[in-house]
């Protein structure tokens, strides 16, 4: 005789512990289009003759069983970032800008701590400066 009545089994609550659940890997390419676009959002707005910057980086995921997942970092990732930079203009201060920026948002999109961002700026343009030309 079955009392079945067709209602569902009541959920049993996961008692795993939060850094026993799994692990979560972010892409290498997906960190990085995260650090273009800050470092884009840094220097914004873009002029029409430069390019975007490109970025490179080098992901170490977080090693497993150091400790709570919680609050701490998924892992670390060194940055290089290149671009094109207007002059005349605050060079140093448009880098720093582009630093705490691409930190800012590894830290806050990714939950990765960023002990190294290196802003490579691979050509500066005159305004007005034509394809080819560099300063």
């Amino acid at each position: 005789m079955s009392t079945d009545t067709g209602a569902a089994a009541p959920a049993v609550p996961d008692r795993t512990l939060p850094g026993e659940r799994g692990f979560t890997r972010i892409a290498d390419r997906v960190v990085a289009k995260i650090a273009a676009r800050a470092a884009r959002e840094a220097i914004a707005p873009l002029p029409r003759n430069i390019k975007a910057p490109h970025t490179t980086v080098n992901v170490r995921p977080r090693a497993r069983g150091t400790g709570p997942m919680e609050d701490s970092p998924l892992g670390t990732a060194r940055v290089r970032v290149t671009l094109e930079l207007e002059y005349p203009g605050d060079l140093g201060a448009r880098c720093a800008a582009v630093r705490r920026r691409v930190t800012e948002q590894l830290g806050t999109l990714a939950n990765m701590e960023v002990p190294e961002v290196v802003v490579q700026v691979e050509r500066l343009r005159l305004p007005g400066e034509h394809e080819g030309r560099t300063v």
